[in-house]
């Protein structure tokens, strides 16, 4: 698709695999800004883009664009040490003059106060990029202001200090604010408690491997690159904080050792979790951990990710005719929006840029891209501390996440039917497919089903994760749910092992305390007719008929209009073993997965071994407790 702003000519000889380079990025920037510049108010205190708004309504949204775009633009010149070749800060300074003239009165520039995020709570996740704009500008923005602007842009941020965030990530908006106060001299007691507060949150947080909890929930997906690693490591960089930045560096390290993994060989990340729209901010901790030194990849293989992400929404769609960065994944995409999802959401995309602040001769943008972590060789990779499983295969690049571990159910919450999220609660996700939307049969999902009423898997509790060479395996179980009726059957859980090994996944279920006459039935991969993919499901024990029969989604997923899903059917009562094999492919005629096994023993309700063809490897599941031991013969 075409681009609707003007790139550099391609460089395939700094970078072999994407042709981008520094000056591509800064391209990007300046279309990205000039298109949303169009939709500013006379004062430039808001941008109101087009399209449907945000549940916090069109004054917030048009915040959210000034504030946004304000990042891009922030990283721009920054990186550019003050050159500002199209007067962006100028633009952004009479903003801020107009916006905390009278905030929170109803006319055509003023901002929003910053309140509880219960009453009008957006406009302090805003607060964070507006403090960070300023803070990477100051030179030649905040010093340069009326003393009565600074006064009252002062004002409005510590309304971020002075209430309540949301329990999770939010939390680092006001650390942000605080920061920047602190940084140009009007830090006092109530920023340094702001800061504390964050600090401590993170510590209680933070489960190893590089990965954070999002509050008390578990959900560990792209926030934990693009919030809570890059506000605190990004702070401690531009302050100077060496024993900060070593210890949020050090975990930042750690956790690009995994996250790297998950993006394909396309440029794609992982499609998973919520907040999608941001598209290549997925790339933003990448980025960071090259212009800080925490990061186990070289500058060659940051950028090949970077680059290749950037890249890979440029070039599929994800702007409008008019140069502005839509709702959705490649385009427009209701379903993978959230209800606070606004016009201008998507140009949280504006932290990837966070690349430009490593120089023009810094070696992200000077040494020769190289290839990505699924480049190079087939990986399989066990995350015990967030519960997932990494399978990456060279021949298709295509990364697979296996979920043994995260959810979006708070600890307070109870867990509905009704509020299942495809961008959770599924067990398997991948960088070239999406979940299927509600209401359509559900990819990568286990039910079981009670009186005609189908589960849902929403809590996941995990049971282990670990790895060998070239196989690894996690496991979870989890309350089935049902929507109409009782919301559970007393007794009635399921228990979930993947095992991975080339290609192929193992998927083996253990039902216990069904009733009577109850069906399980259990799904693949979702495809679409024209895409070049291959998803296969073969029951191996446990199922009706080991053939899947292919079920329609009419709504398709991010990556098609319309998908097709293979799904499995068999009787439950009491406790009973479940197993098939799946696969997800791009190679083309890849071999059928009816010769991948030549055998499979189900002991009770406690055993499982499968033997596999050719190369005889063995693997046993056992339960009681999970175990997964795998050897070659």
């Amino acid at each position: 698709m075409s681009i609707p702003f003007e790139l550099p000519p391609e460089n395939r000889d700094l970078s072999p695999h994407t042709g981008y380079t520094r000056a591509h990025w800064e391209a990007a920037a300046d279309g990205l800004l000039s298109a949303a510049w169009r939709w500013s108010t006379p004062g430039h205190a808001l941008l109101d883009l087009p399209g449907r708004p945000s549940r916090s309504g069109v004054r917030s949204d048009g915040l959210e664009g000034y504030a946004r775009t304000f990042l891009a633009a922030a990283f721009r010149v920054a990186g550019a040490d003050g050159d500002d070749p199209h007067d962006l800060l100028e633009r952004y300074a009479s903003g801020l003059a107009a916006g905390t003239r009278t905030p929170g009165r109803d006319d055509t520039e003023s901002w929003p106060l910053i309140l509880d995020f219960m009453v009008q709570g957006q406009p302090m996740v805003e607060s964070a990029s507006i403090a960070l704009g300023l803070r990477l500008t100051a030179p030649w923005l905040w010093k340069n202001l009326d003393p009565g602007v600074q006064d009252r842009a002062e004002e409005w941020l510590r309304g971020a200090l002075r209430h309540t965030p949301a329990p999770n990530n939010w939390y680092l908006f006001p650390y942000t604010v605080a920061g920047f106060l602190e940084s140009v001299g009007r830090g006092d007691h109530e920023t340094a408690v702001a800061r504390q507060r964050a600090v401590e949150h993170l510590e209680n947080w933070y489960r190893g491997d590089g990965w954070y909890t999002d509050g008390e929930m578990p959900a560990f997906d792209h926030y934990n690159g693009w919030a809570l690693h890059l506000y605190p490591v990004l702070d401690a960089h531009l302050c100077g904080d060496a024993e900060a930045l070593a210890h949020y560096g050090a975990r930042l390290r750690a956790h690009l050792e995994g996250f790297a993994l998950m993006f394909g060989a396309d440029g794609a990340p992982m499609h998973y979790g919520r907040s999608l729209t941001y598209r290549f901010a997925a790339a933003s901790a990448v980025a960071l951990g090259a212009v800080t030194g925490h990061s186990p990849l070289t500058p060659g293989a940051s950028r090949r990710i970077a680059d290749g992400s950037l890249r890979y929404f440029l070039d599929r769609g994800a702007l409008t005719d008019d140069g502005l960065l839509s709702l959705g994944w490649h385009g427009p995409h209701d379903a993978v929006l959230q209800t606070y999802s606004g016009p201008a959401s998507p140009y949280w995309a504006s932290k990837a840029f966070v690349a430009l602040l490593a120089p023009a001769g810094h070696a992200l943008w000077t040494d020769r891209e190289e290839p990505a972590p699924v480049e190079v060789a087939d990986r399989v990779l066990a995350l015990p501390a967030p519960g997932l499983l990494l399978q990456a295969t060279r021949a298709d690049g295509v990364v697979r996440l296996h979920n043994h571990g995260s959810h979006h159910v708070s600890p307070y919450q109870a867990e509905s039917a009704a509020e299942d999220d495809p961008h959770y609660g599924r067990q398997a996700y991948s960088t070239r497919t999406g979940p299927t939307a509600a209401g359509n049969v559900a990819d990568n999902h286990l039910s079981v089903v009670v009186g005609g009423r189908p589960s849902v898997r929403r809590r996941v509790h995990p049971l282990g994760a670990g790895q060998g060479d070239g196989w690894g395996w996690a496991a979870s179980w989890h309350r089935p749910v049902f929507a109409g009726g009782p919301p559970m059957v007393p007794g009635l859980r399921v228990e979930s092992v993947t095992v991975v090994h080339g290609r192929h996944e193992l998927r083996v279920h253990r039902v216990v305390g069904a009733p009577a006459d109850s069906l399980v039935t259990h799904t693949g991969w979702a495809t679409g007719p024209d895409e070049p993919l291959v998803s296969s499901l073969h029951g191996l024990h446990g199922w009706d008929d080991p053939a899947a029969d292919p079920i329609r989604a009419p709504q398709g997923t991010a990556f098609t209009r319309w998908a097709r899903v293979p799904r499995l059917s068999g009787r439950s009562h009491g406790t009973t073993v479940h197993v098939s094999l799946a696969s997800l492919t791009a190679e083309p005629d890849p071999r059928p997965l009816t010769d991948a096994v030549q055998e499979v023993r189900v002991d009770g309700g406690s055993t499982v071994e499968v033997v596999w063809a050719g190369c005889g490897a063995r693997t046993r599941v056992t339960f009681d407790p999970v175990e997964v031991r795998h050897t070659d013969q």
